[in-house]
């Protein structure tokens, strides 16, 4: 049962990074660094970001 608990904070995580975070709710602030890196996976995905 842990494994499965633990498997589902890193999928949310792992969304969060991916199809949520645009830089204004960022928990790193204003660092874009998270968005730079999976911008091109955000389109791939269909995911929105500009």
């Amino acid at each position: 049962m842990l494994w499965l608990v633990g498997t589902a904070i890193l999928a949310l995580a792992a969304y969060y990074f991916v199809g949520v975070d645009q830089g204004a709710v960022s928990v790193f602030g204003k660092d874009m660094h998270i968005h730079e890196f999976v911008h091109d996976a955000r389109h791939f995905l269909g995911f929105p970001c500009h």
